[in-house]
């Protein structure tokens, strides 16, 4: 008795999504708007070991799209600070706040205009060990996991603005 139900319930439910409106970002597979426009993103080098992180995850995660000419180039300016928060009673740091901060430009390198202006950013926070090896090796691993985050989060716009300017 209850098998049928639960059958019925879940046929009401896909029916009912399936009007939403939703469609996948990724929809079309290689020949899609998204994978197609970003096997023409280039990204520019950027200075410095967060942005040697970043650039590289960012070529990590459209790699699988890379094939074609370079129809855009991805430019991005990191600003990655960190700061301390908690003292102890003798003026010790105890706690820090790593922030990654990328503001983003792609420029259509037939136009030389910029189509795409955004940021992306996320913090993390950070045990400070008495041991300075400990605390550097926390620096530089939430300096990774950062820099994946922000790869992640500039990919997915420019998958979005591709989405957006599909058919154009």
């Amino acid at each position: 008795m209850k098998a049928p139900l639960i059958l019925a319930g879940a046929l009401l439910a896909s029916t009912l999504l399936s009007g939403c409106g939703l469609s996948p970002l990724y929809g079309g597979g290689a020949g899609g708007p998204v994978q197609t426009m970003l096997s023409g993103v280039e990204v520019a080098p950027i200075a410095g070991e967060s942005g040697w992180l970043v650039a590289n995850a960012v070529r990590d995660r459209i790699e699988a799209a890379r094939g074609g000419t370079p129809r855009y180039r991805l430019e991005i300016k990191l600003d990655d600070q960190i700061e301390g928060l908690g003292l102890r009673a003798d003026d010790v740091v105890t706690r820090e706040r790593r922030t990654l901060r990328a503001r983003y430009q792609l420029i259509d390198l037939t136009t030389g205009q910029t189509v795409l202006d955004a940021t992306a950013g996320s913090d993390a926070g950070i045990d400070v060990a008495r041991s300075e090896y400990a605390t550097i090796a926390a620096e530089k691993s939430a300096l990774e996991r950062l820099s994946g985050i922000v790869a992640d989060q500039i990919v997915a716009r420019l998958a979005r603005y591709a989405r957006s300017t599909e058919g154009r």
